[in-house]
């Protein structure tokens, strides 16, 4: 079952997922070099001094932690080979990638409400201090005693890696082209239908995002990589690329 599995792995999942694990593996080996990517490949907010244009692109090929990793590349394997086929290769990198930037730009417009709040609470002075040693502080693993300044530097110097954002588009995509296809999870004994379990996680994601969950998952991002896949898909089936098939 297995070698049936890898063998028929299409193009653009195989290398992400080589791609994925390989850094994953050369992080973990290399502590330098776990340092060295995180600072200039995962995402920074805007105004951070790390920030990079191009971390939009890189921070989804780095993941926090092993389990991070599985859970993204078990999904992309299991969805993504079945979306790449229904799309071609080509289309299906598209896809992918632009969910990961959409998704990233969602997350860091919702941190851009919680910084502006925070700066309204806190004196001008104090902002522009956060603002110029935050970075610094944060690399030598210290924060500010003030929580406020703690949480504003938090929100503009912590990276945000993974390609959750991402994989959730993947997963949408599966529930707009196959949606009445049941999907069985390890905890349910029964399928459940693609589209209900979409509708579901989409439900349950932006739950713990309005809810202020500090779980440090970012959910809007999830939330993002759904929402421009959706726009994506629709974008598609009304140009006719998928041959009648529809999440109704």
């Amino acid at each position: 079952m297995f070698r049936n599995l890898f063998s028929n792995i299409p193009p653009v999942v195989k290398n992400l997922l080589i791609l994925n694990v390989l850094i994953w593996l050369a992080m973990s080996i290399v502590p330098a070099l776990d340092h060295t990517l995180n600072k200039y490949l995962a995402l920074y907010y805007f105004s951070s001094p790390a920030f990079q244009p191009l971390q939009l692109f890189t921070y989804m090929f780095l993941h926090g932690n092993f389990m991070h990793l599985f859970f993204n590349m078990f999904a992309l394997l299991m969805f993504g080979r079945t979306i790449e086929l229904a799309m071609g290769s080509a289309r299906f990198l598209f896809y992918y990638v632009t969910c990961g930037i959409c998704a990233g730009l969602v997350q860091m417009a919702v941190f851009a409400i919680y910084i502006h709040n925070l700066e309204g609470l806190l004196p001008a002075d104090v902002c522009q201090q956060v603002a110029l040693d935050g970075w610094s502080l944060l690399q030598r693993g210290y924060n500010y005693s003030d929580p406020d300044c703690a949480m504003l530097n938090a929100l503009i110097n912590t990276p945000m890696v993974g390609a959750s954002g991402a994989i959730y588009g993947v997963l949408l995509a599966f529930g707009f082209l196959f949606p009445n296809v049941p999907v069985y999870l390890f905890f349910i004994p029964v399928g459940i239908k693609a589209k209900w379990l979409i509708i579901g996680y989409f439900c349950l994601e932006f739950f713990y995002g309005i809810s202020g969950s500090a779980d440090g998952v970012a959910h809007f991002a999830h939330l993002g990589g759904m929402i421009f896949g959706f726009l994506m898909l629709l974008y598609w089936k009304k140009k006719g690329v998928f041959n009648n098939r529809w999440f109704f």
